[in-house]
């Protein structure tokens, strides 16, 4: 059976009338009776009942008239879908993250795109930096987001926002209270760090003391920014954090900016969004450009 049956059939079943019906489908009423035989020979019963004055479904036409009204129903709705995820519209987007970002903004973004679009699944996986740019790049992951921007030729990123790191420090601390911290001033003091290897915005801070001319006395190495600075809090050390998140236990630890020898650019945590320089999904390119536009419009109003 073809499609085209199903709507001939229906155009004469709604009409009861072949010559409306073919005025209807814009096609001449032979090859429309042809395909209505046709219809009934592969069926093996006959649909309607024909006078010379009359066209009149068969209690067997009564019954495939819903059948066959449901496949084009089920038909249209397909059609409408494929078209809503072409243009962006439906989908998913999966998209890897670090325990960080959740305490930023992007949740708020959340919240606006799925008041913007429901039609859109978005699906949150968290997961450590390295992970996420192998997920990215095997097609496991649309998105991710990284403290940083990576020069891998196969990945594209954009900035979101920006976040100049501060230092952490416990309240009764000596450094607390001043505006600011030279890295240099640092050089003594027990930090307590994010685990090597599992944090990209680490391995900048680490290297820039290095370049500053000390290794820094890592006392703890935890993986979670809560934990970071609960042990700074309990007077375990200092840590270097992104500034946004340096207010989450403002109870209990203080924070000052960090300012670099002139030699060196500044620490930053700045926050990208990463996704496959080949990328084509309309959903996944769109769910970009709005976070984008969204994190623009953001930072003008804090300004």
């Amino acid at each position: 059976m073809e499609l085209r049956q199903f709507r001939y059939f229906c155009a004469v079943a709604e009409e009861l009338s072949f010559t409306r019906a073919a005025a209807r489908l814009n096609v001449s009423q032979p090859p429309l009776s042809q395909q209505i035989a046709n219809l009934e020979q592969e069926l093996g019963v006959r649909l309607f009942e024909r006078t010379s004055r009359s066209v009149e479904l068969t209690e067997a036409g009564k019954a495939f008239l819903l059948h066959a009204q449901a496949v084009l129903q089920r038909v249209e709705e397909a059609r409408v879908q494929v078209l809503r995820v072409a243009d962006g519209i439906e989908g998913r987007v999966n998209i890897g993250l670090s325990g960080s970002h959740f305490l930023g903004p992007f949740p708020r973004f959340i919240k606006h795109y799925r008041e913007m679009r429901p039609g859109v699944d978005v699906v949150l996986h968290e997961m450590p930096p390295a992970q996420q740019l192998a997920g990215l790049r095997e097609g496991r992951l649309d998105l991710t987001f990284e403290r940083g921007l990576p020069t891998q030729e196969d990945l594209v990123g954009q900035l979101l926002w920006q976040d100049p790191a501060v230092v952490a420090m416990p309240l009764d601390h000596a450094l607390a209270g001043r505006p600011s911290v030279r890295l240099a001033e640092l050089k003594d003091e027990d930090f307590v760090s994010f685990r090597f290897g599992s944090s990209n915005f680490q391995t900048k801070v680490y290297n820039a003391c290095v370049t500053a001319g000390f290794q820094p006395r890592v006392v703890q190495q935890v993986v979670e920014v809560s934990a970071v600075l609960n042990l700074v809090a309990a007077g375990l050390g200092i840590s270097v954090v992104p500034g946004s998140l340096a207010g989450l236990r403002a109870d209990a630890v203080a924070s000052c900016s960090l300012e670099m020898p002139p030699n060196l650019p500044p620490v930053t945590g700045d926050v990208y969004l990463m996704r496959r320089r080949d990328e084509q999904r309309r959903v996944v390119i769109q769910f970009s450009e709005a976070l984008r536009e969204w994190s623009c419009s953001r930072a003008l109003a804090a300004s």
